[in-house]
């Protein structure tokens, strides 16, 4: 099924996240994944470039299509004019990419500063002013295209506010909806009772909104979450369980359970980041008890 129709239907979509193979081939990739084909709504590719290298993630888009994923390009607008989005966009298409994953900034849409809000503005006007020339069936300065582009866009969004959702973060949302935003995804969610007081004004906008989990396997590696991301992001109970487990890998599927059982009454889907261990995320829907 299109993550398309998963979404009009209103399922609860599962979607996950690889990264660009930078010193294997991608078929390798392409195999780890093999296990959790069907049971992914999506599969996202972001861009990848590490010490000079590039990598070719409109290539593993395709190869994700070719092998019956439904890929997701992941891009950013911050660092690229129009052309430059428009160039990516139709290599996007021309690979038979009809997902695209957008963050109006680095990371994600933050709203804490007047400066942030104008960055905002201009990288969300170039990016619609691209697609809706592709929709059209032109480029930005006019020629033709052999055909019409029309994406399922997804717009990143900051969902880790404390009791209060900034105004300017609601405004940035208001904006994506009408450029268009298909879905919503959210920054890693640990904490469901803070989410819920985000989702009570992110529903508001009528788009649904897919919540990123993070798979945690150590109490080290939520630790470094929270010194080199954002203090607190990682609850503390969170990193007391990993770190007292005797079997740390149930514990980690607990953990990774808890939240997505918390997260079905909130919102419409998960987006989960398996940071490399691809060939374990069958385990994780399993524990989740996800299709």
């Amino acid at each position: 099924m299109k993550l398309k129709e998963s979404l009009d239907k209103k399922s609860f979509v599962v979607t996950s996240e690889v990264q660009t193979p930078i010193d294997e081939e991608p078929e390798a990739l392409i195999k780890r994944l093999e296990l959790v084909r069907g049971r992914v709504d999506g599969v996202s590719v972001p861009e990848l470039e590490i010490e000079g290298v590039v990598g070719d993630s409109i290539k593993v888009c395709r190869l994700l299509k070719e092998n019956r994923f439904e890929s997701i390009y992941q891009t950013t607008t911050r660092d690229k004019n129009r052309l430059q989005l428009q160039k990516d966009l139709l290599l996007a298409h021309e690979a038979g990419v009809e997902n695209v994953l957008t963050f109006t900034e680095d990371y994600r849409i933050t709203g804490d500063s007047l400066q942030e809000m104008m960055f905002f503005h201009v990288d969300a006007g170039k990016l619609s002013s691209v697609l809706e020339h592709m929709r059209e069936g032109y480029t930005v300065d006019g020629k033709e295209l052999p055909s019409k582009a029309e994406f399922v866009l997804g717009s990143g969004v900051e969902s880790g506010w404390g009791k209060d959702v900034p105004d300017l973060e609601m405004k940035e949302m208001e904006e994506m909806t009408k450029i268009g935003a298909g879905y919503f995804l959210t920054t890693p969610v640990f904490d469901l009772v803070m989410f819920e007081k985000f989702m009570k004004r992110a529903r508001t906008f009528g788009i649904p909104v897919i919540a990123e989990v993070m798979i945690l396997r150590t109490a080290g590696m939520a630790q470094f979450l929270n010194r080199h991301f954002k203090s607190g992001l990682v609850p503390d109970w969170i990193i007391k369980k990993l770190a007292k487990a005797t079997d740390r890998q149930k514990a980690s599927l607990e953990i990774f359970a808890e939240t997505v059982e918390g997260l079905k009454n909130l919102c419409q889907g998960i987006h989960i980041i398996t940071i490399g261990g691809e060939e374990k995320l069958r385990l994780y829907l399993n524990a989740a008890k996800l299709p």
